[in-house]
């Protein structure tokens, strides 16, 4: 079976820095990827680097089989139809009515009538659990859990094959978290998409899960069954899924903080 997402050697430098020393990961059809990582491993470049919004330096990104690094503008814009994404801080536009944040996209690609576009947000809203009278307000009158759920219907409106999430329980409770995971399992599993999600959330991780990969130091130091991260032998991967204060993560952060003091 060819790999939905197959991202080969990835590498990314900064100002003469290794953000990205070789990320390598697949990701099959329907399947639901997480990664973790401290602050500043390289999650987010990687997500940018499949997006297109940042170009590699080297390494290949496989869609379906195909290499999208260095495709023309062109290319680039069919090939991110086919995908959906959530950002870390919903990225809603303040001055759109939640009706037209959802079907935004949407309407970029297919001409429709103000009176479909809304008939689309309202079915998509109450599959996610709100009242149908929320499209006419706006993101500024809803609570944060209402607007992660609004970039979720944002993310799905167009049915895309594969779905990004950067961070999607930040800054929530963990009831509401819990939700906005269940939301997200269902809207995949309805959808048959393909998913991969940016987490620091150990318990959003296991709910949404099927494969976990741990970036550190800018490239991939465990990838497997999120069934399996508890007992992988990897000591910075056991302190990451355990939340331990003391271990190599916390080890290294000290370490460079003292880096730091001793060249100032």
């Amino acid at each position: 079976m060819v790999a939905k997402i197959k991202i080969e050697n990835l590498k990314k430098s900064f100002a003469g820095k290794e953000v990205l020393k070789g990320v390598s990961l697949e990701v099959a059809p329907q399947e639901s990827l997480v990664i973790i990582g401290t602050s500043g491993c390289g999650k987010s470049v990687t997500l940018k680097c499949l997006l297109g919004l940042i170009a590699p330096d080297e390494g290949a990104i496989l869609i379906d089989g195909t290499d999208t690094v260095g495709q023309s503008r062109n290319a680039r814009e069919q090939m991110l139809h086919r995908f959906g994404m959530t950002f870390q801080f919903g990225a809603l536009f303040d001055s759109l009515p939640i009706w037209e944040n959802i079907t935004f996209r949407l309407r970029q690609k297919v001409k429709m009538s103000r009176q479909e576009a809304r008939k689309i947000a309202s079915d998509i809203v109450v599959q996610l659990g709100l009242s149908a009278h929320v499209i006419d307000q706006y993101p500024a009158e809803l609570s944060g859990g209402m607007q992660k759920r609004v970039a979720l219907a944002r993310a799905v409106a167009d049915k895309p094959e594969i779905l990004l999430f950067d961070e999607p329980t930040s800054g929530l409770d963990p009831i509401t978290g819990g939700v906005i995971d269940n939301l997200i399992k269902d809207s995949v599993k309805r959808l048959g998409a393909t998913a991969i999600t940016i987490s620091h959330d150990m318990a959003s991780v296991r709910r949404i899960a099927d494969k976990v990969a741990m970036i550190h130091h800018g490239v991939v130091i465990w990838y497997g069954p999120a069934a399996e991260m508890d007992h992988t032998g990897i000591p910075e991967v056991d302190q990451f899924v355990h939340g331990k204060a003391q271990g190599p993560l916390t080890q290294a952060i000290n370490d460079d903080a003292l880096s730091v003091g001793t060249n100032s």
